[in-house]
């Protein structure tokens, strides 16, 4: 039978591999996200289109926020974060349009 610290630190090593593979995981999706969203913002430019699009800013936004309650997370953290991958996809946009 291990004693309670080398079991403790056993738990600690096994929350922290999940935690390494989920940033791995957050990192990759959000690499596959702005692939598209470059593609967008050619798409755009070539159409003479607005970088940004606030209707579909705001029906993402409310999506997000919906989808966080289901999954246990603060909706307000998750709003932060699509705001702030938001602002990023329209400064990469607002480039293809120079």
């Amino acid at each position: 039978m291990t004693d309670p610290v080398t079991r403790a630190a056993a738990l600690l090593k096994e929350h922290r591999e999940s935690i390494d593979r989920l940033d791995a995981i957050l990192v990759y999706t959000l690499g596959e996200r702005f692939k598209h969203t470059q593609a967008v913002g050619k798409l755009k430019a070539e159409h003479e289109l607005p970088p940004s699009d606030p209707a579909r800013e705001a029906a993402q936004i409310a999506r997000l926020e919906d989808l966080a309650q289901q999954a246990d997370l603060d909706p307000d953290f998750a709003k932060k974060f699509l705001s702030f991958i938001i602002q990023e996809v329209i400064k990469h946009h607002e480039q293809h349009q120079k």
